[in-house]
């Protein structure tokens, strides 16, 4: 399970990893907070179309369809409200700046509910998500971490109310898609490629963070699948600039450079060895000694 804050996340963060996933025949599930109602139109050739001006919710919950198709995977919403964006949002700062009954303002308990109803039908053994900062700090995906981590809590407690059968999640992933050292391979591959980088400019303004290192724990090689990512994310037409600099970068270089969709284990109940190269490591060996245990009962 993947859960994300708005149409188009899913697509631009995991999605080469899922595709792969989906077809090594593992089911995946998609789940999308808020409807991304109040994004903006970051395609110079759209802002001004018609369709999209009267109905930006409908034009993305369209594009959410097409992205999902093209991955394989299963979606649902959650159904909140999305909270737009505040630059440099915090939550003690500006949360009562966002609009009464967005998503961001909800209280966490109440938004949890409905995911850990989700947890408990689909029953993931791996859930991936953003970290306490939400990736970068937007309000609705710093709510999207708050609101997974207490549905998990609450999907594997036997005394919450949530619906179904209580379920035990027993890995939890935080994506970590931007890094120093994937930005420097792909603007020294880049370059060698006689193309010009558009990451100088990241890397520039690039400040350090000293647990980085730390927390890329996993990397899953997928790079075969970019493009199905980068078809997902055109499917986000109003989203993505399809002439932008991202698809100026040919997939082979990218491949190349690094070939990895990166994550940070955040938490498990499974023993696997550090650094992994699987969401999965240590789930199948789990699951059979729980079953011996049953067995032997």
């Amino acid at each position: 399970m993947a859960v994300h804050a708005h149409p188009d996340d899913e697509s631009s963060k995991g999605a080469a990893s899922m595709v792969r996933y989906v077809k090594d025949g593992v089911q995946v599930l998609v789940v999308t907070c808020t409807g991304g109602e109040r994004g903006d139109v970051l395609n110079p050739k759209l802002v001004d179309d018609p369709e999209v001006l009267a109905d930006l919710a409908g034009v993305r919950r369209r594009e959410m369809e097409r992205a999902r198709e093209i991955l394989g995977v299963q979606q649902q919403w959650l159904g909140f409200e999305d909270s737009g964006y505040v630059e440099d949002f915090t939550v003690e700062g500006h949360l009562h700046q966002l609009p009464d009954g967005c998503f961001a303002r909800q209280p966490v308990e109440v938004a949890a509910r409905p995911l850990a109803d989700l947890i408990r039908s689909f029953r993931p053994h791996v859930v991936t998500t953003y970290d306490e900062n939400g990736g970068y700090p937007h309000p609705d995906h710093i709510m999207t971490h708050l609101v997974t981590m207490a549905a998990i809590e609450a999907a594997g407690d036997e005394t919450s109310d949530a619906n179904g059968e209580p379920w035990q999640v027993l890995k939890v992933y935080y994506h970590l898609s931007f890094h120093r050292e994937r930005l420097q391979a792909l603007h020294e591959a880049t370059l060698a490629a006689g193309l010009e980088s558009p990451f100088g400019r990241w890397l520039d303004e690039w400040v350090d963070d000293p647990d980085d290192v730390q927390r890329l724990t996993t990397r899953v090689q997928c790079g075969e699948y970019f493009g199905v990512r980068d078809d997902a994310l055109r499917a986000h037409a109003t989203q993505i600039d399809d002439e932008g600099w991202w698809f100026g970068v040919p997939l082979e270089v990218q491949a190349g450079a690094w070939p990895t969709e990166d994550y940070q284990l955040a938490r498990s109940k499974v023993r696997s060895q550090l650094p992994e190269d699987d969401l999965f490591a240590g789930v199948p060996e789990h699951l059979a000694a729980a079953s011996a245990r049953r067995e032997g009962q």
